[in-house]
């Protein structure tokens, strides 16, 4: 018999959805500085960066000359002549290594710091009120607003150290904290990919829904632009898109007990069970579905809404749950 959601869980979710809750998220941190910051980053970003005012962000693309995906990023604009570049946890090296790969005679540098980021979500994230008044005093703590799918907020993004605080203390304490697996469920719910999950060297901007998001066709060239125009042209037609999964609750199903989750890798099938179409990048316990939520980037022989089931291998036996794959996002805001 199913039982309900762990506390922490269930809580935190439901401040993310209704009211305000603030997460610790792991971001790696490129600054980029130099009298020719402006001009090298508008040829390697996806974002029009030469736009941007002191204090602007955008998220944006590194792309291979392929126009394959090598990160997903965030730029933000500090200086007339340098900016923060943001990505998830794990992955500054590897921005780091790709801006200087292309790096040849100009004036840039490139630096990776020691930052951390408090992500607040909810309807309540009204900086005003959840912020405490030493961070909002402080020029070193960025102040960069979100528009995630059913979850809009602001990221506070600053070093470490920054007024002898730590991150968690940029919050005022009257602010839900939620646990991993509330953000991770909200994050599946929006359709927000991850580095190194959803998104590989081997990922297509339109497979994964960013190019709305994060390219600009007015800019001018910039490293992998070629690919991104040409399917823009033809209507993004891909191969494959990623898509919100819905899971049915298997037996015993301890609603939100991480051991009865699908694993990451299950593939997913089409619903008479003749083809593999994808396989599960990220999976959570969904309180609002009271059933786990996945994405997949998924062949285009499966047509959202559509009927599909997840098979994965375990105990020497094959496991296998009834699914709904869906169109992103899965949640919209104002959903309760």
């Amino acid at each position: 018999m199913s039982v309900a959601p762990d506390e922490a869980l269930t809580n935190g979710y439901d401040a993310l959805r209704t009211l305000v809750a603030a997460h610790r998220i792991d971001r790696d941190i490129v600054r980029v500085t130099g009298p020719d910051a402006v001009s090298y980053l508008q040829g390697q970003c996806s974002q029009d960066v030469a736009g941007l005012t002191v204090g602007g962000t955008a998220e944006a693309l590194l792309l291979s000359p392929q126009g394959k995906m090598d990160a997903f990023v965030r730029v933000n604009r500090t200086g007339d002549d340098q900016f923060v570049i943001d990505t998830d946890g794990g992955f500054g090296e590897a921005v780091k290594t790709r801006l200087e790969r292309f790096r040849l005679r100009v004036k840039v540098e490139l630096e990776l710091l020691a930052w951390e980021c408090m992500a607040v979500r909810g309807p309540g994230a009204d900086p005003t009120k959840v912020v405490t008044a030493a961070a909002a005093g402080d020029p070193s703590v960025l102040r960069l607003p979100v528009a995630w799918p059913g979850f809009s907020g602001f990221d506070l993004l600053g070093p470490a150290t920054a007024g002898g605080r730590a991150p968690d203390a940029w919050v005022g304490e009257g602010v839900v904290r939620c646990s991993d697996n509330a953000w991770e469920a909200a994050r599946i719910e929006a359709g927000l990919p991850l580095n190194g999950r959803e998104i590989n060297d081997s990922t297509i901007a339109a497979e994964v829904g960013l190019v709305d998001r994060a390219v600009s066709f007015t800019k001018g060239c910039f490293t992998g632009q070629e690919l991104v125009a040409r399917l823009d042209s033809r209507g993004s037609k891909v191969a494959r898109k990623l898509a919100g999964l819905v899971i049915a609750s298997g037996p015993g199903d301890s609603g939100g007990g991480r051991s009865d989750l699908p694993p990451l890798g299950a593939a997913v099938w089409t619903s008479d069970g003749e083809h593999e179409v994808g396989h599960l990048t990220s999976v959570a316990w969904s309180p609002l579905f009271g059933s786990p939520v996945a994405l997949a980037t998924l062949h285009r022989r499966v047509t959202p809404p559509e009927t599909v089931s997840v098979r994965w291998e375990s105990g020497g036996g094959t496991h296998q749950l009834g699914a709904e794959a869906r169109t992103l996002p899965l949640v919209e805001e104002g959903t309760s």
